[in-house]
């Protein structure tokens, strides 16, 4: 199995992209000289040492270093579905495939960052007899209720509709076409990149192009390019896809009016 991808927006600390393997932990909380922490949290009612993640093989495990604050878990990408870690609570397992981690504050706002777990594996629905060793796994588990498929089929729209045989969206356009959606009217172009790295490097798992210059634009194209490619060879995204996406102004796209499962 592949690793965690960490993801904490400007204003909850200082923005951050981690990754982390099997076995690796990341501490967070507010930090300080003595006290180091991989995600620096900015509020006064978070613990200098609030809590770590561990990676394990399959799945994520949250500890919560508090004695006195509940942290959440959500799955922004469910029906309302959340787990209450308490306090001093080591290990707790995640389920969800993608996590939102929200700590408590004094203010009206809460502090929080996304967690994209392991890769879930799911079984061929035509070999679920039988030992585990014949069993067959699905080589691409994509959700399709999930935000990065949003993201993807995005990305997949222009090749599908025969608009241009070579260019792929920029993260602006994707965070533009998606921003009618329920769920997606706050998506920044940092979550975008974010959810395009979870794409390429745990679910399709697609090998990452040369290093490029400074800002090293062509890696992330070449990432882009690699993704649609692979979606569209396979049909992992499809004509019907579209009608996932919001109808775009001026209509006669051909697709259905946009619908958001889940949250």
């Amino acid at each position: 199995m592949s690793g965690v991808l960490i993801y904490l927006p400007q204003g909850s600390g200082d923005a951050v992209t981690l990754r982390l393997g099997p076995g690796e932990v990341a501490r967070f909380g507010r930090g300080s000289e003595t006290t180091p922490v991989e995600l620096r949290l900015v509020d006064a009612a978070i613990s200098r040492l609030a809590g770590e993640i561990r990676v394990t093989d399959d799945h994520w495990q949250l500890s919560n270093h508090s004695t006195t604050q509940s942290y959440l878990v959500e799955n922004p990408e469910g029906a309302g579905e959340y787990l209450r870690v308490p306090p001093r609570r080591a290990g707790a397992p995640i389920p969800f495939e993608f996590s939102r981690v929200v700590l408590p504050t004094r203010g009206d706002t809460t502090v929080s960052f996304q967690v994209f777990a392991p890769d879930h594996v799911y079984l061929d629905p035509d070999g679920a007899g039988g030992h585990w060793g014949s069993r067959t796994v699905t080589a691409y588990s994509l959700d399709e209720t999930a935000i990065y498929f949003l993201v993807l089929v995005a990305l997949c729209e222009p090749r599908l509709r025969d608009e241009s045989p070579v260019a792929v969206p920029t993260t602006p356009e994707i965070v533009e076409r998606l921003a009618g959606l329920p769920g997606c009217g706050q998506l920044t172009a940092r979550a975008v990149s974010s959810h395009i790295d979870y794409l390429a490097d745990e679910k399709m798992r697609i090998a990452a192009p040369a290093e490029a210059g400074p800002g090293r634009g062509p890696r992330r194209n070449g990432k882009r390019e690699s993704l649609v490619g692979l979606a569209l060879r396979f049909g992992l995204v499809r004509e019907e896809h579209l009608a996932l996406l919001p109808t775009r102004a001026g209509g006669g796209d051909g697709a259905a009016p946009g619908r958001r499962l889940g949250k």
